[in-house]
Order: structure tokens, then C-alpha cells, then sequence
């Protein structure tokens, strides 16, 4: 099983945001602060994990996208993931 898509809506840093996964070896490289453990935070979150300490937050109101100078808050996070079993793994 193959993860091939996450869309993120209102998720922490990420406004809106879809990553597309088209197999082979995915890293995600950047700056500190730009993101990059939040997209593990979001797959551990749509998989069903309910413990804000171990989503890096105090309580899950502190998943929602606070908003930037560009950007106004959301009022709502939304992780969805798209996963391909063609090869029945």
C-alpha cells in the first residue's frame, strides 16, 4: 500500500496544500519552521491519532491554520490521503 496524495486545508503552517506522491523515495528537504514535520503531524492525525502531544501541540484547536499577513485563519483543519493497494500489499 502506497501513499499517493495528501491535501491539507486549514492544517497548522498549510493554508491549502496538495502533494502528490508518484512512488519511489519521497523526502521533504526546507528551512526550520517551513513545515516539514507538520506533514508528518497531518498523516499521523487523518490516521486517527487524538493526542496533541503527540501532534507537537497543546490542544487540537492548535491544528487549525492561524492565519498569516497574506493569508486570513481557517476556521476548520482538513487532512485527506489517497492510498493505492493495486498491488495488494
Amino acid at each position: 500500500m502506497f501513499l499517493t496524495e495528501l491535501e491539507l486545508v486549514g492544517f497548522k503552517s498549510f493554508a491549502r496544500q496538495r502533494f502528490v506522491f508518484d512512488g519511489g523515495t519521497t523526502v521533504f528537504i526546507g528551512p526550520n519552521g517551513c513545515g516539514k514535520s507538520n506533514i508528518s503531524d497531518a498523516i499521523r492525525w487523518v490516521l486517527g491519532e487524538q493526542n496533541p502531544g503527540n501532534l507537537r501541540c497543546k490542544a487540537m484547536s492548535d491544528l487549525i491554520f492561524h492565519g498569516t499577513e497574506k493569508k486570513k485563519s481557517s476556521g476548520l483543519a482538513e487532512v485527506s490521503i489517497t492510498l493505492d493497494n493495486k498491488n495488494e500489499i
